[in-house]
């Protein structure tokens, strides 16, 4: 089993900035790969969207409406993953959940962290 521990959210005036961090662990202490690390979101009431997510090699993909204000890096040392939030609006308002697709050593599996909340003021 993958743990997280994310960190970062919180409550904001529009326009300001906030960054996320999310570190992964496994209780065993066992080695792991992560190939996919990143971020969803879901505001209340409406579907869980991805917002930024990197490959092993650094390669990203944003969702468009935070193409150019977020920005998503990783530490493969440390199994972290970080999303540096600016120019933030009211409706970048969301549980933030962090996710990484983690190779076992057989298998590729899609793990969740529980979320962290970021509130953006108007």
């Amino acid at each position: 089993q993958v743990q997280f521990a994310e960190s970062g959210g919180g409550l904001v005036q529009a326009g300001g900035s906030l960054r996320l961090s999310c570190v992964a662990s496994r209780d065993s202490g066992s080695t792991f790969r992560v190939n996919v690390f990143g971020w969803y979101r879901q505001a209340p009431g409406k579907q869980r969207e991805l917002v930024a997510q990197i490959t092993s090699d650094g390669s990203t993909n944003y969702l468009g409406s935070v193409q150019g204000r977020f920005t998503l890096s990783r530490d493969n040392a440390k199994n972290t993953v970080y999303l540096q939030m600016t120019s933030l609006k009211p409706e970048d308002t969301a549980v933030y959940l962090c996710f990484a697709d983690v190779f076992t050593g057989i298998v590729t599996r899609r793990y969740w962290g529980q979320g962290t909340q970021v509130t953006v003021s108007s």
